[in-house]
């Protein structure tokens, strides 16, 4: 009974040590855990946030019904969470090949599903962006954010195998088709994102400079057809530049996030946030800035850009052109999501409706940034035995 007891301790003593090469204790070495840290601290602030604006949402959307509890948005977000998390945890454990196969069937799968939009969808403030699944809905342009960045970073590292697969002019045709998509929504915002990451993935990929100079250049001419063709762009840059049309939105925005001042006026103490609408989804960052104070805001913007350092730092080493692919488009995603939200907010940018990653409330679209985050913790795992044993580096996979 001894010797079974001090073997059971030597085992428990071992479990998550270096020498522990279970499925576990690999994937607890391997992971980015300063990655994982900074995405759990906006998960928390996150909860924090929509538990300050969850009143303000309930008293609007209740129609002042005082039995209306003021913390239904902040229970059904510790909902979502806490469906989220195991669903990025999980995904993080996926080889990268098995995550590259994940990635490449659900970007094909919400192509198809955001293709069906106009024809099953369903309208929500003005906009059909939806699909109703039985006491809930989705929005298929969130999960196909993600998944489509590894499909699209798949197809760019063909170049390095044969540099005369026309990978340039099919990844454009496939993001064009996804805008017109998008534009029929309409859904202006997600637009500019999907042509943005791409445009990143191709810088990235290393395609000349001619051909980067030539898409800027069809960009803005785009944007430029789009103001002057596409009324859901001209109205928004009109309110934008000239404060022409309704600026509600983006008044009560401003005067939220500048009624904390530097401090903020603690927490419950906001007034300003129940005048504005969508205070826990697309202005969440001023009901932020009202409670907590501007520095708070500033520490969020922080966290994002240590997220998006942090990858690209771990990145300089990587030499496989796919992962190095992956990984900073996903992060590139993010990071654009962030910054755009933050400067609607500040009103930098004209409005477009994007919520801010992590701390926006959303269950679908909290779940479609576990997906993406799960992907990028995979891309970003690093082996710690590799090349000192070759049993690990067989067992482990590519690198």
């Amino acid at each position: 009974m001894t010797d079974t007891a001090a073997i059971r301790r030597k085992k428990q003593v071992q479990k998550f040590g270096r020498s522990d090469r279970s499925p576990l204790g690999l994937w607890f070495w391997e992971i980015d855990r300063v990655l994982l840290m900074l995405i759990t601290v906006l998960i928390s602030i996150g909860l924090v946030a929509v538990a300050a604006a969850s009143p303000s949402a309930a008293h609007r959307y209740s129609g002042g019904d005082v039995t209306f509890a003021p913390l239904y948005y902040f229970w059904r977000q510790l909902f979502w969470i806490a469906l989220s998390v195991p669903v990025m945890l999980y995904i993080s454990t996926f080889s990268k090949a098995k995550a590259r196969r994940f990635a490449l069937a659900g970007a094909a799968f919400f192509t198809v599903m955001l293709a069906l939009v106009p024809i099953i969808g369903f309208e929500k403030n003005g906009a059909t962006r939806w699909i109703g699944v039985g006491i809930g809905q989705f929005q298929p342009s969130e999960f196909l954010k993600p998944l489509l960045v590894v499909a699209l970073a798949w197809l760019l590292s063909l170049r390095q195998q044969d540099k005369t697969l026309p990978v340039v002019p099919l990844t454009g045709a496939l993001v064009g088709l996804i805008a017109i998509l998008l534009m029929k929504q309409p859904d202006f915002g997600q637009t500019i994102v999907f042509g943005t990451m791409w445009m990143a993935l191709l810088l990235l990929s290393g395609v000349s400079g001619r051909i980067i100079g030539g898409l800027v250049g069809a960009g803005f001419a785009g944007i430029v057809a789009a103001y002057l063709f596409y009324p859901v762009a001209t109205t928004r840059i009109n309110n934008f530049i000239y404060g022409e049309g309704d600026t509600y939105q983006v008044d009560k925005a401003h005067a939220t996030i500048t009624n904390g001042g530097i401090f903020g006026t603690g927490p419950g103490g906001g007034t300003a946030k129940f005048q504005l609408p969508e205070a826990h989804t697309d202005y969440i960052y001023s009901v932020i800035g009202e409670e907590f104070g501007l520095i708070a805001c500033l520490a969020i913007a922080l966290i994002f850009l240590a997220i998006v350092v942090r990858v690209f730092l771990k990145l300089l080493d990587e030499e496989d052109p796919f992962t190095m692919l992956a990984a900073a488009g996903l992060t590139t995603q993010i990071g654009i999501q962030a910054l755009i939200n933050m400067a609607v907010n500040l009103q930098l940018a004209p409005s477009k409706g994007m919520t801010l990653p992590l701390i926006s409330y959303g269950g679908s679209s909290m779940i479609a940034l576990a997906i993406g985050l799960g992907l990028l913790l995979a891309f970003t795992r690093r082996n710690p035995y590799l090349n000192r044993s070759p049993y690990v580096v067989k067992w482990g996979g590519q690198r």
